[in-house]
């Protein structure tokens, strides 16, 4: 008897890396997703054909978090066109449909100047290693967010245009929600969560 030939994995190309990529990747243009990945699937519970084509905003958790975010990228972006951040997103379908979950998203635009009129993007579910334990409302999950990155109440507000003292009357809810003297407690607890 002939031994059958082992099966031969797929080529590799830009594609095939592109699909099989363990973070999940977005291409976009206008806010739209134009392409994504297999793992960007799993991670949203979605079918494909759920998300070509769609708005990003069906992905976070209220419309005014989809625009809030969207502003902050266009005023953050470095020289380069680049934006990194975390935040709460929600999950589509599957046996968790409606989950709120927290995922480090980064990319960059490809044209400073237009920074929503195409992008890169890439998605990494932080779920297992940050739960959401605490029912946050949209304001304080964009708070929480910011704090982790390290930003004062002066930077919180310029960021959400609302006033620094704003911006400690959500952190001190914050702080009550997760039992924290202190912001550095509220941090490390956010991360643990």
């Amino acid at each position: 008897m002939k031994a059958r030939p082992a099966a031969q994995p797929p080529a590799l190309d830009y594609r095939v890396a592109f699909d099989l990529a363990p973070i999940g990747l977005v291409l976009s243009r206008h806010r739209q997703i134009v392409d994504c990945n297999q793992r960007v699937l799993q991670m949203f519970g979605a079918e494909r054909d759920a998300l070509i084509g769609r708005s990003f905003a069906l992905l976070y958790p209220t419309p005014a978090e989809f625009e809030r975010t969207g502003e902050r990228i266009a005023a953050s972006l470095d020289a380069s066109g680049w934006y990194a951040d975390e935040r709460v997103m929600r999950r589509l379908g599957g046996p968790v449909r409606g989950e709120l979950f927290w995922c480090h998203v980064s990319g960059r635009t490809l044209d400073v100047a237009d920074p929503h009129a195409a992008g890169i993007w890439s998605f990494e579910d932080l779920s297992a290693q940050r739960r959401i334990g605490v029912v946050l409302t949209p304001r304080e999950r964009e708070i929480a967010a910011l704090l982790i990155e390290g930003l004062t109440s002066k930077m919180i507000g310029k960021q959400l245009a609302i006033s620094p003292r704003t911006v400690d009357v959500y952190r001190a809810r914050l702080m009550k929600k997760h039992a924290a003297g202190t912001t550095a407690q509220l941090v490390q607890k956010l991360l643990r969560a």
